[in-house]
């Protein structure tokens, strides 16, 4: 059996990854908003759990809690835990929280850490990991459980903060970008629906043709710019408002943070 505790935003979407995967009926849930675990019941066919049971008996635990709530919440199964006589894997997605943290809160269990982001839930998403104490055939069963969550990336740790700035965070990012680009549609005449389907289509389009062609994306920008053309009076308005600028500080800003909160 396969357990998550903690079924918010994240939690819950990569819950419903692994129902599809490896189906509901093998995915224990649980969380304190009981709509939640609800609508995945309903939508998924996973299993309302409790924090007991799945610590108790799942092989793997996912811990889909903030990171100030890890210690809460391994002192709440960490005896539990040591109660059990077979192998377990505790699975962690507290942003800033090294692995051997979490080992050490529940007693020196093997752990993986994982940095996945939002477009999991359409199979679109990208899960950073790092297997500590972990045997090839646990990773490729986890691997098994998030198949349909998108890219996996084994990663070294000490990386893994600087990947959930860009994947993790750029979700949020992305979606200012779409925001103004459809304000900017609104604003010379198009209808909101239009703007919403042109912006968004342009970006899954740009994305697809970058990751397919392998082409560089200033390339892929060059391209577009035609000598005197429209585009790169437009490239010129976002260098005038530091655009490419603002992107690293928010990057960075990200990073920053996350790495204060694994101090915390």
């Amino acid at each position: 059996m396969y357990g998550f505790i903690g079924c918010g935003n994240m939690g819950g979407v990569l819950a419903a990854v692994a129902a599809k995967s490896i189906g509901g009926e093998n995915v224990l849930t649980a969380d304190f908003d009981s709509k939640k675990l609800a609508a995945l019941q309903a939508q998924y066919g996973t299993v309302i759990s409790t924090t007991a049971e799945i610590a108790s008996k799942c092989r793997f635990i996912v811990l889909g809690v903030k990171p100030q709530v890890v210690p809460a919440v391994a002192e709440e199964i960490r005896g539990l835990l040591a109660a059990r006589t077979d192998r377990y894997i505790v699975v962690t997605m507290a942003a800033g929280v090294p692995a051997a943290t979490v080992s050490e809160l529940l007693g020196g269990c093997s752990v993986i850490r994982i940095m996945p982001n939002t477009p999991a839930a359409v199979g679109e998403g990208v899960i950073h990991y790092c297997p500590m104490n972990v045997t090839e055939d646990e990773e490729q069963e986890f691997r098994k459980m998030f198949a349909k969550a998108g890219v996996l990336v084994k990663l070294d740790e000490q990386k893994i903060d600087a990947a959930c700035a860009v994947t993790g965070c750029g979700p949020a990012f992305v979606c200012m970008f779409l925001e103004g680009m459809i304000d900017g549609a609104v604003r010379l005449g198009l209808t909101h629906d239009q703007a919403v389907l042109f912006a968004e289509q342009t970006v899954i389009g740009t994305a697809k043709l970058a990751l397919e062609s392998k082409t560089d994306p200033a390339q892929l920008r060059a391209n577009v710019c035609s000598p005197g053309g429209s585009t790169i009076e437009g490239v010129a308005a976002l260098e005038d408002h530091a655009f490419r600028a603002a992107i690293l500080d928010a990057v960075d800003a990200a990073y920053r943070r996350t790495v204060a909160l694994g101090k915390k």
